[in-house]
């Protein structure tokens, strides 16, 4: 039989499963993209094609005529196990808080900045399996504040602890532990000032976003889905091209990505086997995570936050369906590690609708491991394709969102936050390239116009590139260089949003052709978008004005002569991709 785990390869092998795709999904068969689509699930495709996802007596139709084929295969899966930690896992003959402890400081001055990883290391026991038969967790505390942390095997007999340095001054800590020789260790670590630059985690700051220290936060974000999958060279090469190019977030997977130009073998896996021999679900790769963790850092070193895609169907590996009980895991152990880097966002799926095997009660579950462990609260949201997810759910700290239409999505965003009421990110409105796929072939002024039609509403909308080349490194999934015109002008709308009042931009009461946005009575903005008026009339609030003409393609902005009030003519070229900018004139 073939059933919606079965392969898009394995029923296109099959005569009688081709034809019946070929039937029921016309033009699916015949597509070019469909040989680079192997690894893809059935379920998967029949949730992209719109005739079964619209259609669910045609989907179920299709599985029942597929079922029913001789010359499939029963491709039910077989799921890891849960496994509880072993309260016997030393014996009694072990002495109680006997492990090696090592502490990042012990005396003043302190070695742990605010806002930095405190980190507590122990050497303890490695017979068995200390990922799964161990459990450790330790309470840190200075006065009220308590946190409590999961620690994590790092391999060769290694545990750690991690926290991230909220207030400066002595933390202390107890541990607990199914080990016995991790259990009840007492110490204390302090902390002193923040490094140069270091803000703290970014949290929500009504419909926008700020650092802890209180430092204005615009999330102006890129993809790089596959960036820390392709070896040394190109990994630093994407860092050097993001070191100038403006962004602030970077959206990035932690699996491995299978797909259209991304069909390389990664050299990290993050569990020990393989493809082939099968991978130990039990058992991680620490070296896996621990380069993840560097990536990461050197993102933070270039002030950008990294946006960590937890799951993702795009995979050849078995990664997008491990079940529930390894999939709690994973999100476990990948968070215990993770939550102390004050730079992590969580994002627990891209595109989560095509990632068939999981249900809402799944995600509600995965959401709530993150929550449980990560003491700081970072932000978490969900990606969608076809779909939003509720994103009124408390767990939800902004909305992470994929164009719904080919050509609106921006235009929606004001609606989009009053109907939520929490700060709206389009992570994905297409990606400026020439690929044949219309998500990644828009041009780098419709690029730069839907960052603007967002921000003018209040919102963020990110980037990607996918121009092709004979290496099929398309910036979009492995990073290397940014060679679209996109990413300079959307550094220039930064730096307008910038030079408001508030460091922001809220919708403000706006025109049927123009929106207008700003900070009322001080800092206005409207933006012409694809017309390209000749002049326009202008009605002022009260007070005196400064008007700046300015093209946000060529990035020039022309200021009016004197102060103006009342109703002003301003003359504007005739191009495409003009904006005004209104400024309150001192008092």
């Amino acid at each position: 039989m073939f059933d919606r785990r079965s392969t898009v390869a394995e029923a296109l092998r099959s005569p009688a499963a081709r034809t019946l795709l070929d039937r029921h999904l016309p033009g699916v068969v015949s597509s070019p993209a469909v040989a680079q689509l192997g690894s893809m699930r059935l379920g998967q495709l029949t949730q992209m094609v719109p005739a079964t996802r619209e259609d669910p007596a045609l989907a179920d139709l299709l599985w029942a005529e597929l079922a029913a084929l001789a010359d499939g295969h029963d491709a039910a899966p077989v799921y890891g196990r849960a496994i509880e930690p072993d309260p016997g896992y030393e014996p009694a003959t072990v002495a109680r808080g006997s492990a090696t402890v090592e502490l990042p400081a012990v005396e003043l001055p302190a070695v742990v900045g605010r806002w930095g990883v405190l980190e507590v290391t122990f050497h303890g026991p490695s017979h068995g399996n200390p990922f799964v038969d161990v459990e450790l967790t330790a309470i840190f505390s200075q006065g009220e504040r308590t946190l409590t942390a999961g620690g994590f095997y790092d391999g060769d007999g290694l545990y750690r602890v991690r926290v991230l340095a909220e207030r400066e001054g002595r933390w202390e800590f107890e541990t607990s532990s199914t080990a016995r020789s991790l259990d009840g260790i007492r110490g204390a670590v302090e902390v002193g000032p923040p490094a140069p630059g270091n803000h703290g985690p970014v949290r929500v700051d009504g419909l926008h976003f700020r650092y802890a220290d209180g430092t204005r936060h615009r999330p102006i974000g890129t993809t790089c889905y596959a960036w820390t999958h392709q070896g040394e060279a190109l990994e630093r090469a994407t860092l050097e091209t993001l070191r100038s190019a403006g962004f602030t977030k970077m959206r990035m997977c932690v699996f491995p990505k299978s797909y259209l130009f991304n069909e390389n073998e990664p050299e990290l896996y993050p569990f020990e086997g393989s493809l082939e021999s099968g991978w130990d679900v039990e058992r991680f790769d620490p070296a896996f995570f621990r380069h993840l963790e560097e990536r990461i850092t050197d993102l933070a070193d270039l002030g950008i936050e990294a946006d960590l895609i937890l799951f993702h169907a795009y995979d050849r590996w078995g990664f997008a369906d491990l079940g529930p009980a390894v999939d709690d895991r994973y999100v476990r152990y990948l968070v215990r590690r993770l939550a102390a880097l004050r730079t992590v966002w969580w994002s627990m799926a891209n595109e989560y609708d095509l990632l068939w095997a999981k249900t809402t009660v799944d995600w509600e579950r995965l959401a709530a491991v993150v929550g449980e462990n990560d003491p700081h609260g970072h932000l978490n949201s969900i990606h969608n394709c076809f779909s939003f997810y509720d994103y009124a759910k408390p767990w939800i700290t902004h909305a992470s969102m994929q164009r719904i239409d080919p050509y609106r999505t921006a235009e929606n965003t004001n609606a989009w936050r009053e109907q939520w009421g929490k700060p709206v990110v389009i992570d994905e409105c297409a990606y400026e390239g020439d690929i044949d796929q219309g998500w990644g072939n828009i041009t780098g002024e419709e690029m730069v116009r839907r960052s603007w039609e967002g921000a003018i509403r209040g919102g963020y909308v990110g980037h990607g590139e996918t121009y092709l080349n004979d290496r099929e490194e398309l910036w979009w999934s492995k990073g290397g260089e940014l060679v679209g015109t996109s990413p300079a002008r959307i550094a220039f709308l930064d730096r307008i949003l910038a030079d408001s009042p508030t460091g922001v931009i809220d919708p403000l009461p706006s025109e049927w052709d123009v929106p207008w946005g700003g900070v009322a009575g001080r800092y206005v903005l409207g933006y012409f978008g694809f017309n390209q008026p000749r002049y326009r009339d202008l009605v002022l609030p009260d007070g005196d004005f400064h008007i700046d003409v300015i093209d946000t393609w060529r990035m020039t902005i022309d200021r009016l002569d004197g102060v103006h009030r009342g109703t002003v003519r301003v003359d504007l070229p005739g191009r495409q991709y003009m904006a005004v900018r209104l400024v309150r004139a001192a008092d």
